[in-house]
């Protein structure tokens, strides 16, 4: 049996869109055959099913009675109609005082706020959003001035204490002064711990920032969400109004997106309770705020950590450099929404700009360089141990290398690698004429090597074995043109 909408959708698709029984049963999820018996029915017909005596039906007026001068369980109802003959089962019980009992709607006062007197907070969150190669949940913090309804919004990947005090401060730039008070849900950036009877156990960073910056912290009672509802309708409203239906490409998309929403829309509209529009009646409350102290808090969330053996710190994930000397001391890592600050002994060594992509290696090219030069000039010192056992003179060629040449190290690099490819003595020898030449360069040793390897053994007399062989020998008639140039 369907009931008179389905009805309707049914002619509507028929009769409008031209669908048959069999389109329209996949569409509504209903059979073909129920779909064609309603298309040829002209009008809707509810089908009367006899009702069924109940066992229950004589104690029901008793049992609203019950329920009006007593807030009974139905298990109480139960008994006490069972001591009056009832005989049925439970369940059937149940059900009837969960219908007919009245509603419990508790009574809240209206909350009425000063200009100027208070702000509330709080995170929202809408499913996630896509940062570089992965995906985090996409949060925004919102703050709601109480009396003027002026909201302040901003977009984040993480709910962190340093998040949350950098939404505090934007927050406060933006309106550019500080409520007197400022009230938040039991968060754990704001609430560690309640006891009853007894004050609440704040944060202490958070505390900290709210001396510094002059307000007072002002935590719901556990239960009563009611009491920040100006914040919890300003979160609600972000969702439907600027987040239903939207694109989210990645996360850095979000943000003008969300300024300009912000500025144009949500502070521009007339609001349902005040019928004013918030920027407006901001202008109230602007002088009764107080002032900003002349510099920001430092909001960073302050860790030691140990660099590994390849000068790396682990952040989410991420593996950022610090400089090579640093690899597997101790180090004081301060974390802000943006940026990682890195210190040694209160000397910053490293600064990176925060990044929420996950498994990256995040390298500063200045910080591998130390490393480098000690590889390197080990390995220099090396091939000047060996260009020193060459020659007992390569000391000497080498101080006179060091007065002529501009790289004394490149000219050593190469006659060590000429030693690989000629003999170590014909090295030595070479290095010896060449101090007889005054000739100081890897390019002479060179040549000297290469000039002497081309000299061909001198020719030796000839041994014939059999006289026969003399019968071959060809001698050519000598040239005698030469002596009758010279008496000329």
């Amino acid at each position: 049996m369907i009931d008179y909408e389905t009805y309707c959708k049914i002619k509507q698709l028929h009769e409008r869109d031209g669908l048959k029984a069999t389109q329209i049963g996949a569409k509504l999820a209903i059979d073909a055959r129920t779909i064609r018996k309603w298309i040829e029915t002209n009008e809707f017909r509810q089908r009367h099913t006899p009702k069924r005596d109940s066992k229950l039906d004589p104690f029901k007026p008793d049992i609203v009675r019950m329920l009006e001068h007593h807030p009974y369980s139905a298990i109480q109802v139960y008994q006490k109609i069972g001591e009056n003959g009832f005989d049925g089962g439970y369940t059937v019980v149940k059900d009837y005082v969960r219908k007919i009992r009245p509603p419990r709607t508790p009574a809240y006062l209206s909350m009425v706020f000063a200009p100027g007197v208070c702000a509330q907070v709080d995170w929202g969150s809408y499913g996630t959003v896509k940062v570089g190669e992965t995906s985090r949940r996409l949060s925004f913090f919102v703050m709601v001035l109480c009396y003027s309804r002026l909201m302040y919004v901003e977009f984040t990947v993480s709910e962190k204490m340093e998040h949350f005090l950098g939404c505090h401060q934007r927050a406060f730039e933006f309106i550019g002064r500080v409520p007197k008070e400022i009230m938040v849900d039991n968060l754990k950036s704001a609430v560690l711990r309640r006891f009853v009877g007894q004050d609440p156990v704040f944060n202490p960073k958070y505390k900290d920032f709210a001396k510094y910056y002059g307000f007072k912290i002002k935590p719901c009672a556990p239960g009563k969400g009611n009491e920040k509802g100006r914040v919890e309708n300003g979160v609600g409203y972000v969702k439907k109004n600027f987040l239903s239906g939207l694109d989210i490409p990645n996360f850095d998309a979000i943000h003008p997106a969300a300024r300009n929403w912000q500025d144009n829309i949500a502070n521009e509209r007339i609001h349902a309770t005040t019928k004013e529009k918030p920027i407006l009646l901001f202008e109230k409350e602007r002088t009764l705020l107080n002032p900003m102290p002349e510099n920001p808090y430092d909001i960073a969330r302050i860790k030691q950590v140990r660099a590994s053996s390849q000068f790396r710190v682990v952040v989410d994930t991420n593996k950022y450099s610090v400089p090579a000397e640093y690899a597997g001391q101790r180090l004081t890592l301060k974390r802000y929404p943006d940026r990682l600050c890195i210190y040694h002994d209160e000397k910053l060594i490293a600064r990176h700009t925060r990044i929420y992509d996950r498994h990256q290696d995040i390298e500063n090219p200045d910080h591998p360089k130390e490393l480098i030069a000690q590889r390197r000039k080990a390995r220099d010192q090396k091939i000047f141990s060996r260009f020193l056992m060459l020659s007992n003179r390569a000391e000497g060629y080498y101080k006179n290398l060091s007065e002529r040449r501009m790289n004394p190290t490149h000219h050593v690099r190469k006659i060590v690698a000429l030693s690989e490819t000629y003999d170590a003595s014909a090295v030595a020898r070479a290095m010896d004429d060449a101090f007889e030449y005054q000739a100081f360069s890897s390019e002479y040793i060179a040549n000297i090597l290469e000039q002497r390897s081309r000299f061909m053994p001198e020719p030796k007399a000839l041994h014939l074995t059999r006289r026969e062989d003399l019968l071959d020998l060809t001698l050519e008639q000598p040239d005698i043109s030469i002596y009758e140039k010279e008496k000329k």
